[in-house]
């Protein structure tokens, strides 16, 4: 699929729904045609639940273009085909999985991984994609997740929220044995300011890219996560980096994100 397009997930359940929900809403946002996907093992299961979720977004939407198709298979490979070259791939936290998704993770977990372009979990009670401000969790790596959270922003017309978590990380000590302790506290400092330069760098250099975005950096020294979890009390969207580690079952996000995805009161995008 060439043309402009939002993808999501459905499964005709109640968390299904609110993604799918959002997902119109961001394909307006956007300019964009929604593509409702049903991952099925026999696709002559998959009319009635693609019917109502189309016939949903007609009536809330009127003139939002919309496709529907069922994909025989798992969810993770339909949405990762499916959600290849779309501008933003939606799914819920729950559904879509079944007994699968309890013994192997769940497919929000597994499609991290997997998607190449950005992915955003639905979580919580459905909210409108233009109520709350952008929440940006900032890395030292995490320039393509600020970049979308300032167009995010930007196309909302909402404020920016940055929590630079450069500040909280410390160097592990060096072996002080192997290296003189001279160098090794000086090795330190410069470790710290490069992590601290990188996201502040390229805040700036995005701030004036966007000069209509109202922007607000808060830094803490501790409880990255707390911190997070709470701010996505009055967010939109909150907005992370893919940062992982390899797993036997695939690429899988690393604790951050992790933890949003299950606890987050806003829905999670994952750049």
């Amino acid at each position: 699929m060439t043309t402009r397009h939002v993808t999501v997930g459905v499964d005709g359940t109640l968390i299904a729904v609110r993604a799918l929900d959002r997902a119109a809403e961001e394909a307006v946002l956007r300019g964009a045609l929604l593509d409702i996907v049903y991952a099925v093992p026999d696709l002559d299961e998959a009319g009635p639940v693609l019917a109502s979720a189309a016939a949903r977004v007609r009536e809330r939407h009127p003139g939002l273009p919309v496709t529907a198709s069922a994909f025989e298979g798992g969810p993770v490979q339909a949405l990762a085909q499916h959600g290849r070259d779309a501008e933003l791939t939606v799914i819920g936290t729950r559904g879509l999985g079944g007994i699968a998704g309890l013994l192997f993770g769940s497919v929000s977990l597994r499609l991290t991984g997997r998607s190449r372009g950005p992915l955003l979990v639905v979580r919580g009670n459905h909210r409108s994609a233009r109520r709350g401000e952008v929440l940006l969790g900032m890395e030292s790596d995490a320039a393509d997740a600020a970049a979308y959270a300032f167009a995010e922003a930007a196309r909302r017309g909402v404020r920016l929220s940055v929590l630079d978590a450069a500040a909280s990380r410390r160097p592990a000590p060096a072996p002080l044995a192997l290296i003189p302790a001279d160098r090794a506290r000086d090795d330190a400092v410069v470790r710290v300011r490069t992590e601290q330069a990188v996201p502040r760098r390229a805040v700036a250099g995005l701030r004036r890219r966007y000069p209509q975005v109202e922007v607000e950096v808060r830094t803490f020294d501790s409880g990255r996560v707390h911190s997070l979890l709470e701010a996505t009390r009055e967010a939109a969207v909150v907005v992370v980096g893919a940062h992982g580690h390899s797993h036997r079952i695939g690429p899988q996000p690393g604790p951050v994100t992790t933890a949003l995805l299950h606890h987050s009161h806003c829905p999670v995008a994952i750049v």
